[in-house]
């Protein structure tokens, strides 16, 4: 009898996948479950309790998140990110407010940009940056470009 042939991306991956190291991983997990109506798929904890790693769907995207530890600090421990997670979501409106609630600060508020989307960024309690958008028309790219220049008459 042979083994059936292992999938090299297997079912629900996609090409990338964001890990985020949080203090508190598990709070994060709740806070991205009511924030953003994420589903805990699974969890790892380590002998410590830490979380070793987790996984969380929100919409058709995984996001794993793990405690901070050596080799792997978050955001606050480092006094900031450079990364901005975005997603792209039926109805901005309410996911900012749904955020908000449950402990999100607006940090570019919701606003209709030249580029079609209705967009907000957010930065989670964890130092996480998020941006929030649905699109609401289409431009080309003639037409951001001319917006563009107005923006700076």
């Amino acid at each position: 009898m042979t083994k059936p042939a292992v999938k090299a991306i297997p079912d629900g991956m996609r090409t990338l996948t964001p890990e985020l190291f949080c203090a508190r991983a598990a709070d994060a997990i709740e806070f991205y479950k009511k924030a953003f109506g994420a589903v805990e798929v699974m969890r790892l904890a380590g002998p410590d309790g830490k979380l070793m790693h987790s996984e969380i769907q929100i919409g058709d995207s995984l996001l794993w998140i793990m405690d901070e530890m050596k080799g792997a600090s978050g955001p606050m421990a480092l006094k900031g990110s450079p990364v901005n997670i975005h997603m792209q979501v039926e109805d901005v409106d309410a996911v900012v407010k749904k955020a908000v609630a449950a402990g999100a600060k607006i940090t570019m508020p919701l606003a209709d940009q030249i580029w079609g989307d209705r967009y907000a960024k957010l930065d989670d309690p964890f130092g996480h940056h998020w941006s929030v958008a649905t699109h609401v028309r289409d431009v080309s790219p003639e037409e951001m470009k001319q917006a563009m220049s107005k923006m700076g008459a």
